[in-house]
């Protein structure tokens, strides 16, 4: 299946902060992205997140981010009492995500107050098939920690070239 998306991250940086250290952040989970710098922040965008579902299943997080993705479903996308089970239509969905983690290569949600630097800003905007889709297809369901085999997510793709390590570990 094709997915169409436009991702746009945006990461502030603070005067205190090392510029080049912020791309970092960002580079290091969106390694497709393109960068622009304005003065108070850097604007990303890409039309994959391959490279961050990769580090996903790595860190096996996938009913966290699953979780994240969801209650970050916007309203084009869903009602107010959307859940993972109901219908989602195009759209798109956000997530904010910690600097210090990303740095490192490492996924760590930002939930609740934002962090005295500021968190990394995630919006995904969805156009083709549709959102549930394509959240599927980055951070599959599982059962007992494994990814279930639904035919959609990323790994089960013919298009999938994941770790080398990838089939041995999971």
């Amino acid at each position: 299946m094709i997915y169409s998306i436009d991702v746009t991250i945006e990461a502030p940086v603070q005067n205190t902060e090392v510029a080049d250290r912020v791309e970092d952040a960002v580079t290091n989970l969106f390694p497709e992205a393109e960068f622009h710098r304005e003065p108070d922040r850097f604007v990303a965008e890409t039309h994959s997140l391959d490279a961050f579902s990769d580090v996903l299943h790595e860190q096996e997080i996938l009913d966290t981010a699953r979780r994240q993705f969801y209650n970050g479903v916007d309203e084009r996308s869903s009602s107010a009492s959307q859940t993972e089970s109901d219908d989602v239509d195009e759209g798109g969905f956000e997530f904010s995500l910690k600097k210090q983690p990303a740095f490192e290569g490492v996924v760590n949600f930002a939930v609740g107050s934002e962090d005295e630097l500021g968190d990394i800003h995630v919006r995904v905007d969805v156009r083709e098939p549709d959102v549930e889709s394509f959240i599927d297809y980055v951070a599959p369901e599982t059962e007992e920690g494994r990814p279930v085999e639904s035919g959609t997510s990323r790994r089960d793709t013919d298009d999938y070239h994941g770790p080398a390590s990838d089939a041995s570990d999971r």
